[in-house]
């Protein structure tokens, strides 16, 4: 199912298989696993999110809508779960080669260049990049981090209107 449509091209279900494979996964895996991390007596829970939460576009608004959905629910949870010493955070990828990824780029060449154009540094991002981001909130050092939404996007959240050449 592509995620890249016009809202009113949604059907009912595109919409519920897309809320229970981001946000409802994310809430219901949580759940289950907090008398786990509680147990632990210093947990912490990391959703993958996406800059697209914060960053509306033409297309994906299921999809944006369903990952700002899951920021907020990992700033609730770190309220709540504090008195635990669980910490709760997300983690917000813009576009990372991946092959899943270089498949769509292939197809498109322009989304490519604009991204490129949006993004400060000038490149895709790699997955160890968000993958350390992931492994840094889960260490000790990251032990007063919680409730945070943290961009792993070359400076895209950042550039405003500003689209160097």
């Amino acid at each position: 199912m592509s995620t890249v449509k016009s809202v009113t091209d949604y059907t009912v279900e595109d919409v519920s298989f897309m809320t229970s494979t981001n946000f409802e996964s994310a809430f219901n895996i949580s759940v289950l696993a907090y008398p786990l991390l509680k147990a632990s007596s210093a947990g912490s829970v990391v959703f993958m999110s996406s800059i697209a939460s914060l960053l509306p576009a033409y297309s994906g608004a299921i999809y944006a809508s369903n990952k700002a959905a899951m920021n907020q629910l990992a700033k609730y949870l770190s309220c709540d779960w504090a008195r635990d010493n669980i910490r709760v955070n997300a983690v917000l990828p813009s576009v990372v080669k991946t092959a899943l990824f270089e498949k769509y780029l292939e197809a498109n060449k322009e989304g490519l260049e604009a991204t490129l154009n949006r993004t400060p540094l000038g490149r895709l991002g790699q997955p160890k990049e968000v993958s350390a981001m992931v492994a840094f909130l889960c260490l000790p050092a990251a032990s007063y981090v919680t409730g945070q939404v943290i961009c792993v996007d070359g400076g895209m959240s950042v550039n405003g209107l500003f689209f160097p050449k």
